[in-house]
């Protein structure tokens, strides 16, 4: 399902939002979202009370324009043209009933190699060890695919039974074929991968596409109103 305004996008799987389930989705992100703080190590991450999705990517694939979307927010996340801006796992609470973890980027970034090193580790550490960690959002660039630095990710998850849903972002960029063959490669990656969910979902963030079926899913796992 997709947007009013946008073009149908295959449903992630069985995972295929109902009227229900996108109201619910859109009454949730309608609540006032707020950032909570900013974490450089593990021992600064907030008492896990509320449910917690995250979302990971390469550097500059789209996670703060993503989440700015979802709350129909501009400024929220903070947003750059220059990869490595987001060093640190910044926590976004949503009504009490859940919590958006932008984290830093990994593979390319305008940051020092040590620095590099450090938030890849913090990443680690808050996926092997979260225990309200429900869902991460792994963003995959339409436009690129999948590449070695997203697989090693996925593996990570694997191993540890995080739970991921693969996202594709900027979907209005490349062409309808080429989106398609993006999807389907994408697809087979994950088709063996036991934490994965069977597949992606498409999104836009400039555009709205998608959005409301990301709301849908994620709203399926906040606590109760």
């Amino acid at each position: 399902m997709g947007d009013a305004d946008g073009p149908t996008f295959a449903a992630p799987g069985p995972y295929s939002p109902d009227a229900d389930a996108l109201e619910t989705g859109r009454l949730l992100f309608a609540k006032e979202a707020q950032f909570m703080l900013g974490c450089t190590s593990v021992r600064q991450l907030p008492q896990p009370i509320a449910p917690e999705v995250a979302f990971a990517g390469r550097s500059n694939v789209g996670k703060s324009s993503l989440i700015n979307a979802l709350t129909g927010r501009k400024t929220l996340a903070r947003t750059s043209n220059t990869p490595g801006r987001t060093r640190e796992i910044n926590f976004f609470d949503l009504d009490g009933r859940l919590r958006l973890v932008d984290m830093p980027g990994y593979g390319y970034a305008k940051a020092p190699k040590t620095a590099v090193e450090g938030w890849t580790e913090l990443i680690r550490d808050y996926l092997r060890g979260r225990l309200e960690l429900r869902l991460v959002c792994l963003l995959i660039d339409a436009r690129h695919g999948v590449k070695a630095s997203d697989e090693g990710l996925m593996e990570l998850m694997d191993q540890a039974g995080v739970a991921y849903q693969i996202v594709l972002t900027k979907c209005d960029k490349p062409k309808n074929a080429e989106l398609e063959a993006i999807d389907r490669k994408v697809s087979e990656a994950i088709a063996k991968r036991p934490a994965a969910a069977p597949r992606p979902m498409r999104t836009s963030a400039e555009k709205g596409w998608g959005v409301a079926d990301l709301r849908a899913r994620l709203g399926a796992l906040a606590l109760p109103a």
